[in-house]
C-alpha cells in the first residue's frame, strides 16, 4: 500500500466535491458573506468578489489540489517536498488550521446549544429559550463556563470521530448526506425569510448596487474585504485543500475541481445572504452585528414569527450546525494528516485513529481555554490587544498566519518553482487550458491581493484605519 492510499483516498467524485464544499461552507457564509457584501456596496461588492474568484480563488485552489495530489502528503511534508527550505510555509498551513480548532469549535458548541434550545421550544419544554431577551440568553449561555466546555467538548468529540473513522468510511460519508441536505434546508429558510413582510429591504441592502463605494480609497476597502471573504471562505492557506488533493484519484481534472469548489461555495455564500437578511431587516433590526447576528438577530427574528418561530429556529440552527461540521471535520483532517505523514516516514502505517487523537486532545485544552473565557466576560487576562480569547486566536491564524502562507505560495509557484505544477495537471491527457491565465494570476495578482489582505486583516484586528 503506498503513502497516499495508506491514509485514505475519496471513493467518488461526489464525495470529494462534497467534502471540498463542505470545507469551503462554513459559519463565514452564514454571516459574513451577507454583512460584508451589503455593508461594501450590495451588488458592487459581489461583482469585486466573482473578479476575485476567477482571478484568485480558481488559481490559488488549483495550486493547492495539484500540490496535495502529486505529492501525496500533508500540508508540511508537501512543500518539504518541494525543497526542505520551504517547508515553513507547511507549517503556516499546518498551524492555521490548529489555532482555528479552538475557536471553531466554541462556535460549533454554540451553535448545538440554539439547535437544541430551538427544538425544545418547539414543545415548550423547560431548556428552550421561552421568549427570553435574544441578547439576555446569549450572554447568560456563553458566560456560562460549565454549559460552554460542555458543548464545545460535544462538538469537538462528534468532529474527531467521524475524522478517526477514515477518509471515505468517515469524512466522505458524513458530506455526502449533510451537504444536499444543508442546501434543501437553506432553500426552505430562503422561502420563508423572503415572504416576510418588509423582506424587500434586505434583498434591497445585499443585492442592490451602489458604486459609490468605490470613491475615493473605498475601492480599497471593498478589493480587501472581498478578498479576505473569498480567502477564508475557500479554506485557502490552512492545508485543508492540499490535504484532500493529497486524497484525489489521478485521473480525476484538476481544474474542474478548481472551478466547481469555488462557484459552489460562492452560490451558497449568495443563498446565505438571501437566507438571513431579508429575516433581519423583516424584523427591524441591524444587520451588521458580526457572529452575533447568527445568535442574537436571528434569535429574535424567529421569537417573532410567533408559533412557527420555534420551527424555523431549529432548522436554521441544524443548518448552521451542518455548516460548522463538514468545516471542522476538514480543520482536524488537515492537521491529523500531517501526524499521519510522520508516522509513516518512521516506516509505520499511517495510525490514523492515534493521529487523530492526539490533535483532539490538544484542540480540547486550546478550545476549553476559548469556552471559560466566555467572550471575554468572565475576566480572564487578554492577549494580543484583543478583547476576547477567540480574537486573539483568530488574529494569529487568520489575520496573519493565513494570509502571509497564501502570498508565499503564489510567490513559489509564480517565480521560484514556475511550471512544477504542470505535469500533474496534465495526467491522464487532460490539458492545462487555463496555463497561461494561470501564470499571469499566480505571478502578478495574487500576491498582490495576498498582501492587501494580510494589510486588511491586521488593520481591522488592531483598529488601524489604513483601509
Amino acid at each position: 500500500m503506498n503513502e497516499q492510499s495508506s491514509k485514505g483516498q475519496w471513493g467518488s467524485r461526489f464525495g470529494f466535491f462534497a467534502a471540498a464544499v463542505g470545507s469551503a461552507v462554513g459559519l463565514g457564509n452564514l454571516w459574513g458573506f451577507p454583512y460584508k457584501m451589503g455593508n461594501n456596496g450590495g451588488f458592487a461588492f459581489l461583482l469585486i468578489y466573482l473578479i476575485l474568484f476567477a482571478f484568485v480563488g480558481v488559481v490559488m485552489m488549483l495550486t493547492e489540489l495539484t500540490l496535495g495530489r502529486k505529492t501525496g502528503k500533508g500540508v508540511i511534508q508537501a512543500y518539504a517536498t518541494i525543497g526542505k527550505k520551504y517547508s515553513f510555509i507547511g507549517w503556516l498551513g499546518w498551524l492555521s488550521p490548529f489555532l482555528i480548532l479552538a475557536f471553531y469549535n466554541v462556535l460549533g458548541g454554540y451553535c448545538m446549544k440554539y439547535m437544541v434550545a430551538n427544538f425544545g421550544d418547539i414543545f415548550h419544554t423547560s431548556w428552550g429559550v421561552n421568549g427570553a431577551d435574544s441578547a439576555a440568553y446569549f450572554a447568560s449561555f456563553y458566560s456560562d463556563q460549565v454549559q460552554s466546555v460542555i458543548y464545545t467538548v460535544i462538538f469537538l468529540a462528534l468532529s474527531v470521530f467521524v475524522v478517526a473513522k477514515g477518509v471515505s468510511s468517515g469524512i466522505e460519508k458524513v458530506s455526502t448526506i449533510a451537504m444536499p441536505a444543508l442546501f434543501v434546508m437553506l432553500l426552505i429558510v430562503i422561502i420563508r425569510a423572503c415572504t416576510l413582510p418588509g423582506a424587500g429591504a434586505g434583498l434591497e441592502y445585499v443585492f442592490k448596487p451602489n458604486f459609490e463605494v468605490f470613491t475615493g480609497k473605498g475601492w480599497i476597502s471593498v478589493l480587501a474585504s472581498a478578498g479576505g471573504q473569498l480567502f477564508f471562505s475557500l479554506s485557502l492557506a490552512m492545508g485543508i485543500m492540499i490535504t484532500y488533493g493529497s486524497y484525489m484519484p489521478k485521473n480525476e481534472d484538476l481544474q474542474q475541481s478548481a472551478i466547481v469548489i469555488p462557484f459552489a461555495d460562492t452560490i451558497v455564500a449568495v443563498m446565505a445572504a438571501m437566507a438571513t437578511m431579508p429575516a433581519v431587516f423583516a424584523a427591524g433590526l441591524d444587520p451588521g452585528q458580526g457572529p452575533g447576528m447568527l445568535f442574537v438577530t436571528l434569535q429574535t427574528v424567529f421569537q417573532a414569527m410567533g408559533a412557527a418561530g420555534p420551527f424555523f429556529g431549529f432548522l436554521f440552527y441544524v443548518l448552521v450546525f451542518i455548516a460548522a461540521f463538514t468545516s471542522c471535520i476538514s480543520i482536524f483532517e488537515a492537521a491529523s494528516a500531517a501526524v499521519m505523514d510522520y508516522h509513516i516516514e518512521k516506516g509505520h502505517s499511517a495510525e490514523r485513529v492515534r493521529s487523530v487523537l492526539l490533535i483532539g486532545f490538544l484542540a480540547l485544552i486550546e478550545a476549553v481555554f476559548v469556552a471559560l473565557d466566555g467572550l471575554g466576560s468572565n475576566g480572564f487576562p487578554q492577549i494580543f490587544g484583543q478583547s476576547t480569547w477567540l480574537d486573539s486566536f483568530d488574529l494569529l491564524a487568520e489575520g496573519i498566519m493565513m494570509p502571509l502562507g497564501a502570498a508565499l505560495t503564489a510567490i513559489l509557484f509564480g517565480w521560484i518553482k514556475s511550471g512544477w505544477v504542470d505535469d500533474e495537471i496534465e495526467l491522464e491527457g487532460h490539458r492545462f487550458w487555463m496555463k497561461g491565465f494561470y501564470r499571469f494570476c499566480i505571478r502578478f495578482i495574487a500576491p498582490v491581493m495576498m498582501l492587501l489582505v494580510l494589510l486588511g486583516q491586521i488593520s481591522n484586528f488592531f483598529g488601524l484605519g489604513w483601509f
